[in-house]
């Protein structure tokens, strides 16, 4: 069973993501929060996997929340859960440990499948937030290759964009799945990018076609 806590300051919402979550079989909301200080309270004492959380909070908002959540609970999965989308808001949540970020209007079944994702240790992100953690502008391409990537990178990156796994990755370049891990930790920090999905989409928007 999969706990979940609810840190909303509207009621309606907070009532209408727990009608939602509690009709699974494998999902329980076990506490709800008006704001972060509330969230972080009854974290402590509800234990939950998961806790959604509002960004846009009186007080204590959703980015200290999670600060503190996960401060007393580092196992506690954050998932955020909100209206906003703007690059900076996204950035900073994120760096605060929240494991991933859904947009109040996503349809229900994405709602439960990112709750599922994020007790399991996934990323769940909404595809227009990872928009958002785009660059926005991308490096010149020069050559096949990415300035400021090596060709190497760029054709891991490539590779990424097309879905392969790291030892698939590994194998179709020959090299060891140690050096792929490698090459893409330099290629999100040098594109700007948290994860694979996100780098998959700068990929699509910046690489050339092969």
């Amino acid at each position: 069973m999969i706990r979940v806590l609810v840190a909303d300051d509207h009621q309606l919402v907070r009532a209408g993501v727990r009608t939602l979550l509690d009709a699974e079989d494998d999902i329980t909301v076990v506490a709800e929060a008006r704001d972060g200080a509330e969230a972080i309270e009854s974290a402590v004492g509800t234990e939950p996997d998961v806790v959604l959380m509002d960004l846009s909070m009186p007080g204590v908002d959703g980015v200290e929340g999670t600060r503190g959540v996960l401060a007393r609970r580092p196992d506690t999965r954050v998932l955020v859960l909100t209206s906003f989308s703007d690059r900076e808001r996204v950035r900073e949540v994120l760096a605060a440990g929240a494991i991933g970020y859904v947009l109040k209007d996503s349809e229900p079944a994405d709602l439960l499948a990112a709750v599922r994702a994020a007790a399991a240790g996934h990323v769940p992100i909404d595809p227009r937030v990872a928009v958002a953690l785009l660059p926005s502008s991308g490096d010149p391409v020069r050559d096949g290759a990415v300035a400021g990537l090596s060709p190497r990178e760029t054709e891991v990156l490539r590779l990424v964009a097309q879905g392969l796994a790291n030892k698939q990755i590994a194998r179709a370049l020959d090299i060891t799945e140690r050096t792929v891990k490698a090459h893409l930790g330099r290629v999100f920090r040098e594109i700007g990018v948290l994860d694979r999905t996100s780098a998959a989409l700068w990929a699509r928007d910046n690489l050339p076609r092969a």
